[in-house]
């Protein structure tokens, strides 16, 4: 047994615990008694390094030895089968055969592998609580506004909704939902390339394009899967693409399944956008991706900069603009045209979950050579349905009430700018811009919680915002102004703002 590396080829497993039992010898010609266990220590230290190397590579390796054979066999060790695995390093005996079994390490715990997860998982949200950082769901039992009635019965001023133009209860679009649901029914039950495409569909593609200044567009059953189905559609690994440092969680899954190179810079940050696209020269195709509005900032893109460095170095420009279709530029297309660039744009991704009516559903408006492609090619759209046509017809009619008139955006414009003025007047730290996204700064997580607490006790439903939301030590409450909120509410707001901030130090 001077060649204990044996062990390590035979069984490279063993590296994961120091200790060989041989549960049973057998000898040949031998004197020893037979049946009697001994223990093996592998001690040597360059013995351990290397048999752990084994043990590692091993597809075994995961697997730990609960017993191992070893038969012995007198003789010289002249030859004979025994030869193959151990030179005659001492005379007597040698090792003529061994079998070893294995068992999986938790198998011979008292947890199995699957309590062990979701214990774990149930010990890391437990953590989540502790430190301040759960994620409460509250259940509403009403429609979505202004106000809306838990399901415990209270009334709650809503300062948390996307719902920007107060549409998602107007009765014009709840009517025309509900003729849709007589006309076409609850849903398509497939994807459109299989069972057809609703004149419902093809209507709201035709007039959601034209309304954004783009050529076509295309539907999906959410903004995540357009912008998910969008970059490995369009990009490959001879391609490049540059993203906002801030962007969407969905703009950054997108471009982790697309093969093309990626690059960033900092929000906003137009001489580090520079700099990737002088970097990324030798790409074949390169694609510009910025959120139209930061969402947790509510800070705008430099469209304008970005689209003239676009030009300059001959790259393309997709704009996810989910936080400004309906209600920013001065018609309510978008960041594009509030920068002036709606011809230079060549992607567009939005949602129909918020200013345009608050449902659900997803598209992209393009040049019509890159929808065409996205019909063919994008997974998302390929396999999943597409959106009811209840919705569609919905998001119909508020494209109707949004060209019609221009009441609704002023008044949300108008919410905002009044709500701001209130609040610094109190003292809050809020971060300067022009939408109605209004973040009130407190910096750490279990202050930004509290606060959320007591507006909440105290009437007034907002939620606070922590890592890994927003970067360590930029905890916020995000408040959200929408056109149907009065100035009686919103004053409302501003004093339990300032009753909850000055019992917490927050504020003088």
């Amino acid at each position: 047994m001077r060649q204990p590396l044996l062990f390590a080829e035979l069984c490279p497993a063993q590296g994961t615990r120091r200790g060989l039992e041989i549960v049973r010898l057998r000898f040949r010609g031998g004197t020893a008694a037979l049946g009697k266990a001994q223990n093996l220590e592998l001690r040597h230290d360059t013995l351990q390094r290397q048999a752990q190397a084994v043990a590692d590579a091993h597809p075994m390796g995961r697997f730990h030895p609960i017993g191992v054979q070893v038969n012995l066999a007198a003789g010289d060790g002249g030859g004979g089968q025994a030869s193959r695995l151990v030179k005659p390093a001492m005379p007597q005996p040698f090792v003529q055969a061994m079998n070893i079994g294995f068992v999986h390490a938790r198998y011979n715990s008292l947890m199995s592998a699957l309590q062990e997860f979701r214990a774990r998982l149930d010990q890391d949200t437990r953590a989540l609580d502790a430190a301040g950082l759960l994620k409460r769901e509250r259940v509403i039992g009403s429609a979505q506004g202004p106000v809306v009635t838990l399901a415990d019965g209270r009334e709650l001023l809503n300062l948390c909704a996307n719902n920007y133009l107060g549409l998602a209860n107007h009765p014009a679009v709840v009517a025309a939902a509900h003729e849709a649901l007589d006309r076409y029914g609850y849903g398509v039950a497939s994807v459109r390339f299989i069972c057809g495409t609703q004149r419902v569909h093809r209507e709201l593609e035709e007039r959601l394009s034209a309304y954004l200044s783009m050529e076509d567009a295309i539907l999906y059953s959410s903004c995540f899967d357009a912008n998910g189905g969008l970059f490995e559609t369009l990009l490959d690994d001879q391609d490049a693409v540059i993203s906002d440092s801030l962007n969407h969680a969905s703009i950054i899954d997108g471009i982790r399944l697309c093969k093309a190179r990626r690059l960033r810079y900092a929000n906003n940050d137009m001489n580090e956008l520079e700099h990737a696209l002088k970097e990324s020269q030798d790409a074949r195709v390169r694609l510009i991706a910025t959120d139209g509005v930061f969402s947790m900032d509510g800070s705008i893109a430099k469209l304008d900069a970005i689209c003239a460095l676009a030009d300059r170095y001959g790259a393309l420009v997709m704009v996810d603009d989910s936080h400004a279709t309906g209600f920013i530029g001065a018609r309510g297309r978008g960041s594009h045209e509030l920068r002036g660039v709606m011809d230079k744009i060549d992607i567009m991704t939005g949602t129909f979950g918020k200013a345009l009516g608050g449902a659900s559903g997803g598209y992209v408006a393009a040049r019509k050579e890159i929808v065409g492609w996205l019909r063919q090619r994008s997974r998302p759209y390929l396999f999943s349905n597409s959106i009811a046509p209840p919705v569609a017809a919905a998001t119909l009619k508020v494209l109707d009430i949004l060209e019609s008139s221009p009441e609704l955006r002023e008044r949300v414009h108008g919410n905002a700018r009044y709500f701001r003025t209130q609040m610094q007047a109190l003292g809050f730290d809020l971060l300067p811009g022009e939408h109605p996204i209004i973040p009130i700064m407190l910096g750490e997580a279990p202050l930004a919680v509290r606060l959320a607490e007591q507006c909440q006790a105290d009437g007034v439903y907002v939620v606070a915002f922590a890592f890994p939301v927003v970067p360590h030590g930029k905890a916020r409450i995000r408040t959200q102004m929408n056109a149907a909120h009065t100035t009686a509410q919103l004053d409302r707001v501003v004093q339990v703002f300032g009753r909850a901030g000055r019992d917490l130090g927050i504020i003088n």
